[in-house]
């Protein structure tokens, strides 16, 4: 993996922008998490969000200790923790699900915050509250900067508790085109070329655009 090339963004915060080769092996480990995280019997798509992230969180430390991944020893999935948007920030204004570590990017920049969050959502095209609180409250808290603030990259789960990944990425764009956000809809992604992937970018007020990539997982297929 290549370690990020960006300059700091301002002085004890630098900016991470992560390179190609670590958001895929970011998005590799959630699949084979994800596949870890299904063999157990007691995860449905009735679960709550937290208990299913819960089971994923695991299932990508199981994969991350496998000896399956080059990284193994590398990278990290830490716990969900509560965050500060900015340094400025005295108290916590955000929760984390996923944070990942990266050793190199600590090691090159000294940053102990998170190098990567993942937000989980549960998700169905047919369902249109949930495809408004996938936005609202998943991609809007990165456009906000109130996650990964001084990240280019971000990463959502999408917990397809019902339909597949076209319905909904078809009920997300839905959503957006309603907005006049149709700019920012969910599309096929370059990184991994697959259905469960897509990708998609958001304008930050007085920052460059944040980068988005959307695991869309299935409880049927996984």
């Amino acid at each position: 993996m290549k370690l990020p090339t960006d300059v700091p963004a301002a002085v004890g915060r630098p900016s991470i922008d992560l390179a190609s080769e670590i958001a895929r092996a970011i998005l590799q480990t959630v699949e084979a998490g994800w596949r870890l995280a299904m063999k157990s019997p007691d995860v449905s798509a009735d679960d709550r969000e937290v208990e299913i992230t819960e089971r994923l969180r695991d299932g990508m430390r199981s994969a991350l200790n496998s000896g399956m991944f080059e990284w193994e020893g590398r990278m990290f999935v830490l716990p969900g923790a509560e965050s500060r948007s900015r340094p400025d920030v005295l108290v916590p204004d955000g929760l984390t699900d996923i944070p990942i570590f990266v050793v190199e990017i600590a090691l090159r920049f000294g940053e102990h915050d998170p190098h990567a969050v993942i937000e989980c959502k549960r998700i169905a095209g047919k369902n249109a509250d949930l495809c408004r609180k996938y936005v609202v409250e998943g991609i809007d808290r990165f456009r906000t900067g109130k996650y990964s603030e001084n990240h280019s990259i971000g990463f959502m789960a999408g917990y397809l508790i019902s339909g597949d990944a076209k319905s909904a990425v078809n009920g997300v764009n839905r959503y957006l085109k309603g907005k006049s956000r149709s700019a920012e809809s969910l599309r096929r992604s370059h990184l991994i070329a697959e259905s469960w992937v897509r990708q998609s970018q958001h304008e930050r007020m007085g920052k460059s655009p944040i980068e988005l990539y959307h695991a869309l997982l299935s409880f049927v297929t996984a």
